[in-house]
Parts: structure tokens; C-alpha cells; sequence
């Protein structure tokens, strides 16, 4: 390339930069990036990105020469790069360090010097004898292009993170080796700039010279520059003592914690050595730092402190003033109050560690009692100030909320919690949630305070039950008492976070809080007030089926069966998640079933059943009086309450199942409640609804729920059953809940008999549904893949569970039924490939 070509091309190549930078235009920008691409991959790249920063003055402008110093880098780290074949090694490490000379001061942008050094370290990585070649050089450099050089040297002895493939591992292991041969030189070059005047003039003010030292210092402590530091020398080491002393420069702070944190992690002498600089930190910087409120010193100090603490859980659990002013520090940053968690979140591990530590000390009992009645007063501190951290915070409008920040935070804390139960031991852990000293006949309890406590109770539900101590939990049924005599008008947002934790407190203390009679009505009462609410809904409905199973002789006083009602016809307000509704269904079938006197069993759960009828039954209305459907809004939300009323109705027999088996229930309660479901799912089967996707799924639900609990009773119903499953499948071909449906009573009476003939009929009617015949394709499986599955699934019942006779009877559809797999199992749907595999394979 002659000089007007190199010329031209330069033109180019700034003009590209220019508009990749300046450029209003998106399109001129990316044809501009395109070209730069093109013009890296080309092997005019070397030649003109050295020329440009060997440039003359005045130089080219800055994202000019950033950009070509750049390009080097890249070009050099690219696997297959041709720089060794072409010998041009030694023409770029002369070009690259004239210009970390030229380029290492102002007015050069240090992003520029930057590059360079990346450029240089990337180029000592792959050329033979380039670190020993670069440290020749060295010398002849200014001390900033030096310090810059010096820092990002180590950072190629790991893996680039940025997708440098071209250096294997055993490339890298050699130059960490050659690196670390200078590692002596480059610590006394540190220290030697590290006492440098401030008056020297290399351009640089003295904190961001110190500052940039401190990440020299970090980038070799990482790649092991010490390893091989006797340990006495390493624990005096001057550059450990400016890093230390640069813990009182907010400019160079968070850097000095970095190199303090990662010489803790590496080397096993100088916890102790950062152990004794504590009270020294406690009180000359986090104690100023508190009452500042500066968040980024508390923070690091932290940090630093509970690395310090991690790495030596035996020097702390020693006891002495220096583990008891790292305690107490970290202390004082949980309680620290911010906008965010991170800070108390950040000495979680070191408590676990530290309680763990004590807690599996091995030797003898006499002196593990010692370490813990030292260590009571600091995690008795400890519960303290995580309670007043995990308490509720405001939110803009200043309303009692649980933030995303928060909950993680208690979701972090229940490791702590338990070891905290555990060191205090479970009544001393109890004594101290119960301490509030709280005026039940105040107006003015405070709940956020109580809410905590009870989370705490709840978090640590495991290890108290365990404790062979009995508990006074009448402070408990306080509040219940309190909470459930409440009004709707007095609930808000706050008592329902209240509600939430004393949910969760009942579920978990459900055996012994329910132990007394008394204590039945008020626990139901508040259950039914929780909720009420969405936001206590889930740990109250849990809280109920724990008391409906650990008290059910309780339960059954017609007071307290009264208030099961009232909760279960509660529900067609539609307010709840289904899941809850579920739970809440199932809790109080269960009360019922175990009722003794029968005709009470019986009379109850069908008005549990019938709780749930007037909802499904509103929607059977609508098709008797068409200007129902005239009201969009008013008919969504009757299809809502409709398929709330179903889901609960399959919730009752899918827990019936279980007290059938048990004896619980018997027959005619059996008779009695099919009688009352029935009627109601035919005229649904047979009403313009079912074309609702959601309505059809919450009937095929609720009907093979009623199957699997009926048993035997259900035979008489089935003919009516598979005409209503078929008719309703040709008209909504789409709904794959019917074929789901049909295959179950398959599954549950294919083998008799008497049924054969019924299972081929409604085989034939199926099969010949368009949208069965439709999948010959597997482009038609890929756009139907619920309805292959379901197809496969039915026919895969049919020959595991029906007789031979109805198999050979069905001989012709199982055929076709067999193309049709192998074409649906070339499908691209997952799913749908797998189930038709599934059915091939069992045939």
C-alpha cells in the first residue's frame, strides 16, 4: 500500500469513525460500522492503525486514535491472528509503546492509554518472550504509562470474559508464571510510587495517583503476587499499610476494600493481622460514618469486616475486645436504616458462619457453653436490630407495604433466624419476640412491631416444635382475639400484612394453639377475616386446613361448623385465587367428613356443595333469559363465579376421594351428593355456554373428580356422561378437555365388560370429528399441538384399559389412529411429538 493509498484510506477510516460517533442518521451509522468491520477483518488494518498513532503532530482526533488502538487489540486477540507469521510483532510492540509515551497525559483521554496497554498486554500474551520483552522496556516509560501497563498485565492471566478464544490455558499458566517472576519489581515500583511526593510532576494529582496504585495493587494481588510473601512480611508489608491508610480517602475508599477483601480471601495470616486493625476501624471509620449516613463507606466497611470474620470464625468466637468490636461493628451497620437492604443483607453469611462455628464446636461441652453464654448478649443484639430491619416499610403515600427489597430480605433471613433459635435457645428465643411489653387495651398497638415478631415466630416454626419446653402462647390468642373481632370497616392495607403473619404463626402452631376448645372460634373467625383479602388470603387458607385437620373434634360445634359455612359461601364474591379457594374447600371437607353423626356429615357436606350451586346455576339462568347476555361485563364475571363454583365443587370430591377410601364417607353420602351434581353439570353439558374454553375445562374438571370418588355409583350416569363428553366435543372441536374427560372414565371403567360397547361407540363418534381427521399433517399437528396430545392420550387409554373384544371392535380407527401418531410424531412441538411417540410405542 503506497503513501496516497494509506492516505485515502485514513480519510475513510475518520470519516467512518465520524459518523459512527456523530452521525444523526441510523443509517449512516450502521453502513459506517459495516465499513469499520470490513476494514478490521483486512490486513491493511496493521499498517494503518499504526501509522495513525504514530501520526505527527498535531494527532488525530481522539475517538480517531481510541478507535485504531482498539482495532490493534482486537486484531491481536482474534484466534488465527497473523501478526507472529508476518513478523510483525516487533514493529507493533515498538509502535504500541511509542504511543503509551506519547499518549500517557493529558490532553490524552486515559481511555486512550487504556487501550494501548490492553494492546500491548494482549500482544505480550501470544508473542514468544513478550512479558520478559516488555519489562525490558519499561523502563523507558513515563510512570503513569508504566502504572497503566503494570494493571491490565495481570487481567490477561484469567479468562477473557469478552470472547478472546485464542490463547489456551496452558498459554495463560505460562504468562501468569512469567508475570509473577516480576512480581518483586512491580511491588517495589508500587511502593516507591505509593511514597512519592505530591509535588512530583508526572501530571497526575496525587489521589488518582494513589488510586490508580490501588488497582495496580488489586490486579496483582488477584493473580498471586504475594503467594509466595513469607507470612510475617506479608502482614508488615508497606503497600498493605497505604492500602489500610486509604481507607480514610473517600476518592480511593472502594478500591482499598477491594484489595483488603481479596488479600483476606488469598492468604490465610492476614485476617488476624486485619482482626487487630478493628476497633481502629469501628471507631475512626464506621462510627463516622453512621452518623454521616454515608452508605458507601458503612457498606464496604461491612463487607471488609464480615470477609475478616468469615475467614476466621475461631478468632472471633475467641471473644476478645477485637472479635467484640467486629461484632459490635457489624452490629450497628443491621441496624443501620437505608432505603434498600443490601448493607444488613451483606452480613447475613458472616452470622451463619460465625453461629455455625459455635454451634458445631467439637470439643468438650463445658467450653462450647462458654463461647455461647459470650456470644448470647451479641445475637440477642443481633434479633434486635434484624427486627427492626425486616419491619414493614411506606410506601410514596406513606401506607404499610412489604417492598420487593424487603421480602428478599426475609426470604434471606430464615438460615439466621433458625441459628439464632438455636444458639438463644427456643424459650429465650420466644421470651425475647414476646418482650414488647404491648398494651392490649391501647388503641394504638403497634402492628408493624408485632407483625415482625410473628414472622419471625413463623420462620422458626420447625425448630421450636422440636424443643421439648412448653410455650405460653396466650399472647397469641390475645391479638387472635383482637384481629377477629375486628370490622370491615377498621381492616386496611397494614392489618392484612398483620394478618398475613399470624396466618402463617397458625398454620405452623395449628397442633398446640388449637389444643383448647376456647381458642377454636376465635382462631376460625380470624381465618375467615384474613381471608378475605388477597394478601392474607394464602397463609390464612393454609392456617384453616391445618386447624380443620389437628382439631377436628373441636371443629364440629355447631358455632364453629357455622362459621365453615359462612367462609365457603363467602367465596362466590370471586375475590380469591383459585388455589385458595381450593384449600379453603378441601380444609372444610375434611372438618366434615369426620363429623360422626351421619345425617349431620350428610347434611353439611351437601350444603358445602350447594355453596357453591347458585354460581353455576346464575349462568344456567342466562340461557333462559337471553337480555342477560345483552351486559358484556356482567356476563364475564357470571362465567367467572360460574368456573370459581366448579373448580370448588371438584376441590370437595377430589378430597372426598380420600374419606371414602378411609370409611369417612359412605355410600348414600356418596348417592346424595352425585344426585345434587349431576343435574347440574347435564344441563351445563347441554347449554351454548360450554363454547367457553374455561367454563368446559372447570365441568370436565369437576365430572372426573366426581368419577374417582363415586367409584361404582358413577356406572349408572356413564352412558349419559360419554354423550354429553362427544356431542360437546364435534360442536367445540377446540376444547381438548372432553377427549381429556372421555379418556379418564376410560381409564376408570374400560375394563368392564359392560362397557365395551359404549367405548367403541364414542371412539367412532370422536374419531369422526373434523379436527381429528384434519391431523394428517405435521404442519396441522404443530398448529393443534393440545389436541394431538389429548387424541393420543385417549386412544393410548383405550387399549391399555379396554377388553380385547372392543380393541378388535375398534380395529379399522386404532389403525388410522397409528398413521396418524407417526405423522404427529415428526411434528416440531415438543409435546405433541413426545405423545404421539408415547402412544406408538405403547401399541
Amino acid at each position: 500500500m503506497d503513501a496516497a493509498e494509506a492516505s485515502e484510506l485514513q480519510a475513510r477510516l475518520a470519516a467512518a469513525v465520524h459518523a459512527l460517533n456523530h452521525d444523526a442518521s441510523p443509517s449512516a451509522r450502521l453502513a459506517a460500522n459495516q465499513w469499520l468491520l470490513a476494514l478490521q477483518r483486512s490486513p491493511q488494518a496493521w499498517a494503518v492503525a499504526t501509522s495513525l498513532l504514530a501520526a505527527p503532530d498535531p494527532p488525530p482526533p481522539a475517538d480517531l486514535l481510541f478507535f485504531a488502538a482498539q482495532m490493534l487489540r482486537r486484531k491481536i486477540q482474534s484466534p488465527g491472528s497473523a501478526f507472529p507469521a508476518l513478523g510483525l510483532a516487533p514493529q507493533l510492540l515498538d509502535a504500541l509503546l511509542l504511543a503509551a509515551r506519547r499518549f500517557c497525559a493529558a490532553p490524552a483521554p486515559r481511555q486512550l492509554l487504556t487501550q494501548i496497554c490492553l494492546a500491548l498486554a494482549a500482544l505480550a500474551l501470544r508473542a514468544e518472550g513478550g512479558v520478559d520483552g516488555l519489562f525490558a522496556r519499561m523502563p523507558h516509560l513515563p510512570p503513569p504509562a508504566v502504572l497503566e501497563l503494570l494493571t491490565v498485565l495481570p487481567e490477561e492471566a484469567a479468562q477473557d470474559q469478552g470472547g478472546d478464544t485464542g490463547v489456551d490455558a496452558a498459554a495463560r499458566c505460562r504468562f501468569t508464571r512469567e508475570l509473577l517472576a516480576h512480581a518483586p519489581a512491580v511491588l517495589e515500583f508500587l511502593h516507591g510510587q505509593s511514597e512519592k511526593a505530591p509535588t512530583d510532576d508526572d501530571g497526575v494529582p496525587l489521589h488518582e495517583r494513589n488510586r490508580r496504585i490501588l488497582r495496580c495493587l488489586l490486579s496483582w494481588v488477584r493473580v498471586g503476587c504475594f503467594l509466595e510473601t513469607p507470612a510475617a512480611a506479608l502482614a508488615t508489608h508497606p503497600l498493605l499499610t497505604f492500602a489500610f491508610n486509604s481507607l480514610q480517602v473517600s476518592f480511593s475508599f472502594e478500591v482499598a476494600i477491594e484489595v483488603m477483601i481479596e488479600l483476606v480471601s488469598q492468604h490465610q495470616e492476614i485476617p488476624e493481622a486485619f482482626l487487630s486493625k478493628t476497633p481502629y476501624i469501628r471507631e475512626v471509620l464506621l462510627l463516622p460514618a453512621l452518623a454521616n449516613r454515608s452508605e458507601k463507606i458503612i457498606a464496604g466497611l461491612a463487607c471488609l469486616m464480615c470477609e475478616v470474620g468469615q475467614a476466621a470464625p475461631a478468632l472471633v468466637a475467641e471473644g476478645g475486645g477485637q472479635a467484640l468490636a467486629l461484632t459490635d461493628g457489624l452490629l450497628r451497620c443491621v441496624a443501620f436504616t437505608s432505603e434498600d437492604w443490601e448493607i444488613a443483607e451483606s452480613t447475613l453469611q458472616f452470622w451463619c458462619s460465625l453461629a455455625h462455628f459455635i454451634l458445631g464446636i467439637d470439643v468438650k461441652t463445658a467450653k462450647r457453653n462458654v463461647v455461647r453464654e459470650l456470644f448470647v448478649p451479641v445475637f440477642s443484639s443481633l434479633l434486635d436490630a434484624l427486627l427492626f430491619r425486616a419491619q414493614m416499610d411506606t410506601d410514596s403515600d406513606g401506607a404499610p407495604c412489604i417492598p420487593e427489597g424487603l421480602t428478599q430480605f426475609r426470604m434471606n433471613l430464615e438460615e439466621l433466624l433458625i441459628d439464632i433459635c438455636l444458639l438463644l435457645g427456643a424459650p429465650a428465643y420466644i421470651n425475647k419476640l414476646f418482650s414488647g411489653g404491648w398494651d392490649f387495651s391501647s388503641q394504638t398497638i403497634p402492628w408493624k412491631e408485632v407483625e415482625v415478631r410473628m414472622y419471625a415466630l413463623s420462620m422458626v416454626a420447625d425448630t421450636i416444635l422440636q424443643d421439648e419446653s412448653s410455650f405460653d402462647f396466650s399472647i397469641i390468642m390475645h391479638f387472635v382475639n383482637i384481629l377477629s373481632s375486628r370490622t370491615p370497616v377498621e381492616l386496611n392495607g397494614s392489618l392484612f400484612l398483620v394478618y398475613k403473619s399470624f396466618g402463617d404463626v397458625i398454620g405452623s402452631y395449628s397442633k398446640w394453639l388449637s389444643s383448647s376448645q376456647s381458642n377454636i372460634k376465635p382462631l376460625l373467625l380470624f381465618c375467615a377475616s384474613g381471608i378475605s383479602k388477597s394478601i392474607s388470603s394464602n397463609a390464612c387458607s393454609l392456617a384453616l386446613r391445618k386447624l380443620c385437620e389437628d382439631a377436628p373434634s373441636f371443629i364440629h360445634e355447631p358455632q364453629n361448623l357455622e362459621i365453615l359455612f359462612w367462609i365457603s359461601e363467602g367465596m362466590n364474591k370471586g375475590n380469591l385465587q383459585l388455589e385458595d379457594e381450593e384449600e379453603i374447600i378441601s380444609a372444610i371437607t375434611h372438618a366434615l367428613s369426620s363429623v360422626s353423626e351421619k345425617e349431620l356429615k350428610k347434611s353439611s357436606l351437601a350444603r358445602l356443595l350447594c355453596s357453591s350451586y347458585s354460581a353455576v346455576e346464575k349462568i344456567i339462568d342466562i340461557d333462559r333469559d337471553q337480555s342477560l347476555r345483552q351486559n358484556p361485563a356482567a356476563y364475564t364475571q357470571s362465567l367467572d363465579l360460574a368456573v370459581r363454583g366448579l373448580y370448588r365443587m371438584s376441590a370437595l370430591f377430589h378430597h372426598l376421594a380420600t374419606s371414602v377410601t378411609s370409611g369417612l364417607v359412605d355410600d348414600d353420602i356418596i348417592i346424595v351428593l352425585l344426585g345434587i351434581l349431576w343435574p347440574l353439570l347435564e344441563k351445563l353439558f347441554r347449554s351454548s355456554h360450554m363454547e367457553n374454553v374455561n367454563l368446559s375445562a372447570a365441568v370436565c374438571r369437576s365430572l372426573s373428580s366426581a368419577m374417582h370418588s363415586c367409584g361404582h355409583h358413577f356406572h349408572i350416569l356413564l352412558p349419559k356422561v360419554m354423550e354429553c363428553l362427544s356431542a360437546n366435543f364435534l360442536l367445540f372441536q377446540r376444547h381438548d378437555c372432553f377427549l381429556r374427560t372421555a379418556a379418564n372414565v376410560i381409564e376408570e371403567f374400560g375394563h368392564k365388560e359392560e362397557y365395551g360397547a359404549l367405548c367403541v361407540r364414542t371412539f367412532e363418534t370422536l374419531s369422526s370429528a373434523s379436527s381429528i381427521s384434519a391431523l394428517n399433517s405435521s404442519y396441522t399437528c404443530d398448529q393443534e399441538p393440545d389436541l394431538v396430545e389429548a387424541y393420543t392420550y385417549f386412544t393410548s387409554m383405550f387399549i391399555r384399559c379396554c377388553q380385547k373384544e372392543a380393541i378388535v371392535a375398534s380395529s379399522s380407527l386404532l389403525e388410522l389412529s397409528f398413521q396418524k401418531a407417526a405423522i404427529c410424531s415428526t411434528a416440531m412441538h415438543r409435546g405433541a411429538a413426545l405423545a404421539a411417540m408415547s402412544y406408538m410405542s405403547c401399541a
